[in-house]
Formats: C-alpha cells, sequence, structure tokens
C-alpha cells in the first residue's frame, strides 16, 4: 500500500512541475505576430513546395565551397530578410550607375550593385568616381505573391500622370524591359515593346522570378541557368544554384501570408484609419487591391490589404538620391506596402529604419520627409491636434 502512495505522489509531483515549467515558458506568438507562414489553401504538395524554398531562403548559407560570389553582399537570402521582415542598415544595399532613362553607365565597372565583401584574396568593390548612389533598405517579403498577381490593368487604373483629377497626385508604372528569362504573362500590357515593373523601391523587378535571380546574382554572387554572368570576373560560369530551388524559392515568396492586422475593432485604430483617409495618404497607399487569375489557385481573385498602389511618386527633392533604375526618375519611388509596418522593429533590432535607405528612425519620420506629391498629407498630419496623431499613429503601427 506503502508503495503505491509513494507512486501516486511522484505522478502528483510530475503533474504540478509540468505545469509549473509551463508556466515558465512563453507561448508561441499569434498568427498577427509574425510575417512568416504561408497562404491559406495550398495543396499538400504546394506546401511542400513551400518548406523547401523556406529552407533554401532562410537555412542555407553560401560559402566559396558552395558558390558564394568573390565578392558579394550575404552569404544567404534570410540574413537580409530576418523573419521576412524588413532589414537594418547592417543589410542595407548600395546601387549606382544610373541618373536616367538611358540606363546603367557604369555596367563595365560593377554597376548597378555595390558588392561591398569580398573572399579572401579578393577586393570588395568601390563606388566609381563620378556615379550617383543610393542606399536600399531590403524590404519585408510578406505578400508578395498578391502584388505579382494584380493585373496590369488595375494597376494602370491607379496611375494618373497627367493629375487629370486634380488631386496632386500622379502615380506612373515604372515601364522597362523584361529579362528573356521572365514569361510574359497574357494579359500583361505593352508599352513600345515595354511592359510594367513592379518590385523593389523604384519597381525595377518584372516579377518575383526576375527579382530572385537578380538577388541570388548580385547580392550573393550565385549564378543560375537564368543568369550566367559572374558578378566578378563578368563572364558567363556555370549555374551554382539549380533551377528547382531558384523556382522553390519563387514559390515561397509568392506564397507567404498576408500580415494580419491587430487590434482593427479598436476604437482608436478605427479613428487613426479615418484620419489616414482624410489626409489623402490613401490616394497612393491604396488600401485594398485585388489580384486577377493566379496559377496558384489560393492566389487567384482574392482582395487584401497592402496599402499601396504600386506606383511611382514624385517624393520631393529631400529624397532625391540621383540615382534610378528603369524609366523611374531620380525623384520617383514606388508606393511601399504599409501591411506589417507595426511588426518592423521585430526584425530591425527593436526600432524602425523607414524609407528606401532606413534614415527615418520612427514613422514620424517617415511622414516629415515625404515631398513633392505627398506633400499636402504631410502638411495635414502636421495640423492635426495630439489625440488626432496619437490615433493615426496607432492606425499605422496596427497594421
Amino acid at each position: 500500500m506503502k508503495k503505491i502512495y509513494i507512486v501516486i505522489a511522484c505522478i502528483v509531483g510530475a503533474v504540478m512541475l509540468i505545469q509549473a515549467c509551463s508556466k515558465l515558458h512563453p507561448g508561441a506568438p499569434t498568427d498577427d505576430e509574425l510575417l512568416d507562414g504561408p497562404v491559406t489553401g495550398l495543396s499538400y504538395e504546394q506546401n511542400r513546395q513551400f518548406l523547401a524554398g523556406d529552407v533554401a531562403f532562410n537555412d542555407e548559407i553560401f560559402t566559396a565551397q558552395t558558390g558564394l560570389g568573390s565578392i558579394f553582399v550575404a552569404s544567404s537570402c534570410g540574413s537580409c530578410h530576418a523573419g521576412d521582415g524588413k532589414g537594418h542598415p547592417f543589410t542595407t544595399l548600395t546601387r549606382f550607375g544610373q541618373v536616367d532613362s538611358t540606363g546603367n553607365n557604369f555596367l563595365h565597372l560593377g554597376g548597378p550593385q555595390l558588392q561591398n565583401k569580398a573572399l579572401p584574396g579578393f577586393t570588395p568593390e568601390q563606388i566609381p568616381a563620378g556615379a550617383t548612389f543610393s542606399k536600399f533598405t531590403p524590404p519585408a517579403n510578406t505578400g508578395l505573391g498578391f502584388l505579382e498577381f494584380v493585373t496590369d490593368a488595375s494597376i494602370l487604373a491607379m496611375a494618373d500622370p497627367t493629375d487629370a483629377n486634380g488631386d496632386g497626385i500622379s502615380g506612373v508604372p515604372n515601364w522597362n524591359y523584361p529579362p528573356n528569362f521572365v514569361t510574359i504573362p497574357s494579359n500583361s500590357i505593352s508599352l513600345n515593346g515595354k511592359y510594367i515593373h513592379r518590385f523593389g523601391k523604384k519597381a525595377a523587378a518584372f516579377n518575383l522570378l526576375h527579382q530572385t535571380v537578380n538577388a541570388y546574382n548580385q547580392d550573393m554572387g550565385i549564378t543560375s541557368s537564368f543568369f550566367l554572368k559572374d558578378v566578378y570576373s563578368g563572364l558567363d560560369i556555370d549555374p551554382e544554384v539549380s533551377n528547382q530551388t531558384v523556382q522553390n524559392v519563387v514559390f515561397y515568396l509568392q506564397t507567404l501570408k498576408t500580415p494580419v492586422q491587430r487590434n482593427p475593432e479598436d476604437a482608436e485604430v478605427i479613428q487613426g484609419k479615418n484620419i489616414f483617409i482624410q489626409a489623402g495618404c490613401e490616394s497612393c497607399h491604396k488600401q485594398t487591391l485585388q489580384t486577377g487569375f493566379s496559377p496558384i489557385a489560393a492566389l487567384s481573385n482574392k482582395s487584401f490589404h497592402p496599402y499601396t498602389d504600386m506606383l511611382l511618386h514624385d517624393m520631393g527633392s529631400a529624397l532625391d538620391d540621383g540615382y534610378t533604375e528603369g524609366s523611374a526618375k531620380t525623384f520617383e519611388w514606388r508606393t511601399p506596402p504599409l501591411w506589417g509596418l507595426g511588426l518592423s522593429p521585430n526584425s530591425q533590432g527593436g526600432q524602425y529604419f523607414l524609407l528606401h535607405d532606413g534614415r527615418a528612425r520612427t514613422i514620424e519620420d517617415a511622414i516629415q520627409l515625404h515631398g513633392g506629391e505627398a506633400s499636402q498629407s504631410k502638411n495635414k498630419f502636421n495640423q492635426l491636434s495630439n489625440a488626432d496623431r496619437k490615433a493615426l499613429l496607432k492606425f499605422l503601427k496596427s497594421l
């Protein structure tokens, strides 16, 4: 009998210990606290490809033995996009060599991207004399597939190049020639052989395949069959990453979920959203867009809320870096999506580094640097009462 009591006492003690330990461990983060994770509605095979892309993006670290370029910027995709979030000044890229739409004049000297790191025995690049340059902080990755499948017609419907409605906003697409390795969708719209590009700070990349191939090559010095040129020698060399891996990463980026807004029913958040619209911010940061057809059913004909129009806008002299890509002017920048804004400090060392180059350390700083087409909205922000300004910022941090 005594043994039975001892056994019972041990079981009770073990249960109490487990309960006590569970209180010491933090709970798993909720869905609205994370930027990574797949969209809902993927098939079993699609989830497998998502996971394969996740591993290639976040876990694979390249070395000299596995193809890391003689000169490079980073040794992995995930090192610039921790948790699929925004980058930090330490991971900011430098682009140089183009001042207008005639093209990059420094491709023979390492343009368009500065490879500021090198393997032993090699010398990192330096910006050539006379080249203008700009710093680009890596953006968050989530929801990109939804942006990829917004139709050209929808983007053009938001454009107003001559400001025909007189609201001071005249967004335009970045028209450029896509690389020969991308497939042009049948619903794409052409202008003199050029097509709308939509990814990157100046919308210089046509689609996520274009963006991914460029990142492998320019960021890590990794060649693929899509682009064989070595960034150091300028010669074509054998592929250093497989087509399947590239496609897995593209699929991973396409099927990352959209950020989930926090506290959308909070009265102050609702108040802030209304102020955001009244101040004219939504003229560029469009709340709702819709995808067209996508071969990935989970992305097809879906409404979503990115707070962007995917167009280029004149942002004024304070944000004119003297450098551009494609048909964009030096003072034009693509409207960045605002979704996930409130989670940005999670991947930026606990603080904000906003705008294209991370120069703004708070949301207020970013607003104050808005100029050009955004001047009216900035002025309205400056005229808000303290209570209204607080509500607007709370709304933005809820995204």
